[in-house]
Parts: structure tokens; C-alpha cells; sequence
């Protein structure tokens, strides 16, 4: 028989389900499309407004279908959630890949239908996949591996948006495939309408990888209706789903560790996940070309590789506390270093940026998953998703505002991108000023918690 000493020792990729659940968080997030995001919209057919439109519906989504969906995952099967996760992305991806062009009616229906499904499943896998890894984990005795899996998760994760973001922008760029296709002697005349649907058809063949592996995940954690448990009643299932979303929030804010955990990420995340949205406009006023726009977003994916090591390290000998306020300091280098527009830093702050999100990411999985009970953990892991999300919105919302502010204040004279240029670039020192202040905040609301310490 073995004790639990022994059991501590199994390594955690051992387990079926915990390979699973990387190779299914590789395959989701591997999105060939995502350097090409915005001209792709505008390239098929639709207009700015358009394009704004539907990623205000993409958010709307995932808030509005973040914490039911955890909840739902820890009534009816976290398997269900991802396997539900899974199926959306095969046909959010399907839509893009043969959705005729011409009909600029037809196309903007399309494309709302793929913002909900991928807003939609978004918020299915959130929580849900990572819930039953631990699950799994803590059934054979070896929660203490968590570390190890999230970092082994983050660093393939890291490799597939790599391959992605590299082999994305190339394959959109028809002068790219031109010359691919000259090399190997192909006899044709490449043009954009041919490479558009490139990206989307091999990010189809990662949703149909990640809906096989959703498939092999195994539930460990009891489900009703199964190991002679009764079954649940269909009609009481959302009702069920809102007690136990009510139930998980209470505990949150009785649980010190778990709210300052939330809180301090919230902040973090909302704020670099902000910036790194604007970073092709930051690229562009310190005179970087547009070419290169991919392969630095690949490079700086390359973090991803080594920091989750570094993080787990720090979280097996730092108390919580002192991780966080290194990440903080991290943000508010990053952001002031970016204020000035200086051509000189190159991508340096951004980096910083970059590193502070897998620092955060890390510690606040980390944190949540070893105080969560079980019977709710997929739901708090919603809740966290949903707090991030409406953190961001009001982010974005108020930096809109600033914009405008800044606008109004701007000389009307020149060109329409001076202008633009010269408003991003005033609205910039805003970032670290704010940002010192909610820290402040923070500080304050924190400071008698002394869980984190």
C-alpha cells in the first residue's frame, strides 16, 4: 500500500488527464489569426464600427456567461464545460472558414455568431479545464504538483502562440506565400483572397485537436447523477447553477486570502491586459516597422518558457504578499518606461509587461487552487474570470473617455494618424499616474489582511 508520502511523489504529466488538460489548453489558445486580428475583419468585408461592435459583443459574452458557466461545470461535470468549450470553437472557427464573402449583411451576422460562440466558449473552458487537472492531482495525493503542471502548461502554451503567431503572419502576407510557393515550385499567382482563410483554417484544425482532447479529459470530482449519487433535475439545474454562484461569492468575501488574491490580480491583469491591446500603436510612434509587428510578439512569447519556473520558485519560498508587490513594481516600470516614447527602449517596457502577466497569472492560479474546496473550486475560478473581465471593460471604458478628453484638447491641424498619434502618446503618462494611485489603494485596502503575508 502506498502512503502519502509516496503518492506526493507521483509527477504529475503521469496522469492522463493532466496531459490532457495542457494539450487542450495548447490547442485552444493557439490562434493562427490573432496577429492578423483586426485587418482580418476589415479584409473580409466589415467596417470599424463593425469591428467594435463585435468585440463589445465577444465581452458582453464571456461576462455574461463567466460564473454561470463555472457554477454549471460544478453542478453537471467540469468535463461537460470543456467538452461544451471545445464544440463552440469548432464552430465559431467553421463560420470564418466558409462563410461566403460579398454580402456585407451576411457577413456581419456571421461574425456576431462567432463573437457569442467564442465569447461562449471562453467562458465554458475557464475554470472548468484547470478545476479538473487539480481534481485529478488531489485524487492521487499530488496537489502539491500543481506548480509544476502550470508550468509545464505555460511553457507548451508559450510554444504553440509562438508557431502561431510566426506561421499566422506569414501565411497572410500572399507576397510571403508567393515566395514559399515560387521556392517549391508551384506554378500559381498568389493573391489575399486566397491566403485570407489560411489562419483560420489551421486554427479549425487546433479546435478539432482541443475537441479531442476535451474528449479524453476524465471527471474525478463526484458528479451528480453518477456513482450511485441521484440525478440531477433538469428544471432545477439553473437554480442550482445561482445558489451555488451566490454560495462561492459569499465565500470569497469571507475568505480574506481568496478576496485579496482576486483583488490584487484584478488589478494587474486589467491593466497590462489594456496595454498590450495598444501596443501596435505604441510600436508605431517609436518607429517600429509594421513587418515586424509578429515576430516580437512571438519573441516575447518566448517568456513563457522560463518565467513560470522562476514563478514557481517564488511561490514555494515568498509569501504571497511579497510576490505581489514585485509584480505591481514590475507594472509600474513597465508603464512609466513606456510614457516617454522613447525609440531607444525598443520593446523593453512591453516585455516587462509581458513578464508581470505570466508572474500574476501564476501566482493567482496558484493561490486560489490550493484554498478552493473542490465542491466550488471551478466556480471561484469563474468569478475570478469574471472580475478580470469587468475589470477590463471599465478600463477600457474610462480610457475611451480619457481619449476623448485628450481629443478634444488636441489640434484639429494635419493628418487624421498625427492626430491619432499625438493623442495616444498624451494619454500615456495617464498609465503609471493611475496605476500608482489604485496601488496605493490597494495597499490600504490590504494592509490589515495579513493572510497574504
Amino acid at each position: 500500500m502506498r502512503t502519502g508520502s509516496e503518492k506526493n511523489e507521483v509527477h504529475p504529466l503521469g496522469l492522463a488527464t493532466v496531459r490532457w488538460f495542457v494539450a487542450f489548453r495548447v490547442f485552444f489558445n493557439a490562434r493562427f489569426y490573432y496577429p492578423v486580428f483586426t485587418i482580418l475583419f476589415l479584409d473580409f468585408g466589415l467596417t470599424l464600427e463593425q469591428f467594435a461592435v463585435l468585440n463589445a459583443v465577444w465581452a458582453a459574452t464571456i461576462v455574461l456567461a463567466e460564473v454561470p458557466s463555472g457554477a454549471l461545470a460544478d453542478v453537471i461535470g467540469r468535463r461537460r464545460l470543456v467538452l461544451a468549450a471545445a464544440v463552440l470553437m469548432v464552430v465559431e472557427m467553421a463560420l470564418l472558414c466558409f462563410v461566403p464573402r460579398g454580402n456585407v449583411d451576411l457577413l456581419f451576422a456571421v461574425f456576431l455568431v462567432n463573437r457569442i460562440c467564442s465569447g461562449g466558449a471562453e467562458a465554458a473552458a475557464s475554470g472548468a479545464d484547470e478545476a479538473m487537472a487539480y481534481d485529478a492531482l488531489q485524487r492521487a495525493g499530488a496537489a502539491a504538483q500543481w506548480g509544476r503542471v502550470l508550468e509545464v502548461q505555460v511553457r507548451f502554451q508559450s510554444i504553440g502562440y509562438i508557431v502561431a503567431m510566426s506561421l499566422g503572419a506569414a501565411l497572410y502576407d500572399p507576397a510571403m506565400v508567393q515566395k514559399a510557393s515560387d521556392i517549391f515550385g508551384f506554378d500559381a499567382v498568389v493573391s489575399q483572397a486566397q491566403t485570407l482563410r489560411l489562419p483560420l483554417y489551421l486554427t479549425l484544425a487546433m479546435a478539432l485537436l482541443a475537441l479531442v482532447s476535451a474528449w479524453r479529459m476524465e471527471e474525478t470530482a463526484s458528479v451528480p447523477g453518477r456513482g450511485g449519487e441521484a440525478a440531477p433535475d433538469r428544471a432545477a439545474l439553473p437554480m442550482e447553477a445561482l445558489r451555488m454562484t451566490l454560495r462561492a461569492g459569499l465565500w470569497i468575501l469571507k475568505t480574506p486570502f481568496a478576496l485579496a488574491v482576486i483583488l490584487s490580480g484584478l488589478l494587474f491583469d486589467a491593466t497590462v491586459r489594456l496595454v498590450i491591446t495598444l501596443v501596435s500603436q505604441y510600436y508605431r510612434v517609436i518607429h517600429l516597422p509594421e513587418a515586424v509587428y509578429g515576430l516580437i510578439g512571438s519573441a516575447l512569447a518566448v517568456l513563457g518558457l522560463f518565467v513560470p519556473r522562476i514563478a514557481a520558485a517564488m511561490s514555494r519560498r515568498r509569501p504571497p504578499a511579497a510576490n505581489f508587490w514585485t509584480v505591481g513594481l514590475m507594472i509600474l516600470f513597465g508603464l512609466t518606461a513606456m510614457a516617454p516614447t522613447i525609440a531607444g527602449w525598443g520593446v523593453l517596457p512591453v516585455a516587462v509587461l509581458v513578464g508581470a502577466m505570466y508572474l500574476n497569472g501564476f501566482f493567482v492560479s496558484d493561490y486560489l487552487n490550493r484554498v478552493a474546496d473542490s465542491s466550488q473550486r471551478a466556480t471561484v475560478l469563474s468569478f475570478k474570470g469574471l472580475s478580470y473581465n469587468l475589470a477590463y471593460g471599465a478600463a477600457g471604458l474610462l480610457y475611451s473617455m480619457l481619449l476623448a478628453h485628450l481629443r478634444a484638447g488636441t489640434p484639429g491641424s494635419g493628418p487624421a494618424t498625427e492626430i491619432q498619434n499625438a493623442v495616444f502618446v498624451s494619454s500615456l503618462p495617464w498609465f503609471p499616474a493611475v496605476f500608482f494611485v489604485l496601488l496605493l489603494v490597494l495597499a490600504v485596502v490590504l494592509g490589515r489582511n495579513r493572510t497574504l503575508r
